[in-house]
């Protein structure tokens, strides 16, 4: 009986070390797939349209940095990013403070309608309506007045806050409701006890989503497009990098856009940064629960 034991060990061993091998070899192919398009484009962007448009390696044969100056220079980049983080801030600011109070709500009060309103917030996110709803959209920011501002986009990209509920209302889970109960003893109405006592308590989960709502707002294309068709002025960078493609000769540049998409990518790297405290926050309780 020990030695059949002692001979059942190896193979056990040997698919613990395969799957261990399988596990690294997938990561190691996704962070090639997932970083080998990023150096692409930062190469890219330092070589000349010719060289672009001729293949060649991944290095170019020479270094043009004086891509990055140009592409400042005809995306009239500084105006563009101002307008991109004001869209991107406010429309975080927005999505967050809406969903911290709806999920607020949901969680700790029961009222007519409630299976029905998460019911209607699980359908935005299953059920993609795309460019369907452009039109309407359009059509209400006009009756408001706001068809030639960004605060028209802000407005609709804050109303899509669906999966920034869902993940709010789970952290809201984990609060206990002694907290509230403690609060009103004291004499704390229902709002105060929302922002003196629980949201403070919500940063970690409210990082993690503010990083996702400002991504989505910073990448947005169409809504900011059809928003600024009549005032280039408000254009935010994703629309100005596309103007980028062609010059004024119609030329291809392709080089130029790479570079844009570079300096785009800086504003979301600061962002992450400042966000990353808060994600490793939330994969610290998720290791310790």
């Amino acid at each position: 009986m020990n030695g059949q034991a002692t001979l059942a060990k190896p193979p056990l061993r040997l698919w613990s070390w395969l799957g261990k091998t399988a596990m690294w070899l997938f990561l190691l192919i996704m962070a090639v797939l997932t970083v080998f398009p990023v150096l692409m484009t930062v190469t890219g962007s330092l070589k000349s349209s010719a060289e672009l448009m001729t293949g060649g390696g991944l290095l170019p044969q020479a270094w043009q940095f004086s891509n990055y100056a140009e592409a400042w220079k005809q995306t009239n980049f500084a105006r563009y990013t101002v307008n991109s983080v004001f869209l991107s801030v406010m429309a975080t600011i927005g999505t967050l403070l809406v969903a911290a109070m709806a999920a607020y709500v949901v969680d700790r009060r029961n009222f007519p309608g409630k299976r029905l309103y998460v019911g209607l917030q699980a359908s935005t996110m299953f059920i993609s309506v795309g460019a369907v709803v452009l039109r309407p959209q359009f059509d209400l920011m006009v009756k408001l007045h706001l068809n030639t501002t960004l605060w028209g986009v802000v407005l609709i990209l804050v109303a899509a806050h669906a999966s920034t509920f869902f993940i709010l209302l789970s952290f809201f889970k984990a609060i206990p409701r002694e907290l509230d109960e403690a609060a009103m003893m004291d004499g704390s109405g229902f709002t105060r006890s929302f922002f003196k006592i629980i949201l403070p308590l919500l940063a970690p989960g409210l990082g993690v989503t503010g990083l996702f709502a400002f991504r989505h707002a910073w990448n947005e294309y169409i809504l900011p497009l059809v928003f600024t068709m009549t005032n280039p002025k408000l254009q935010t960078l994703t629309v100005g990098l596309a103007n980028l493609r062609y010059g004024s000769s119609a030329a291809m540049q392709i080089h130029l856009m790479m570079a844009g998409a570079c300096l785009s990518i800086l504003p979301m790297l600061v962002v992450y940064m400042i966000a990353n405290k808060s994600f490793m926050q939330v994969t610290a309780g998720s290791i310790k629960g």
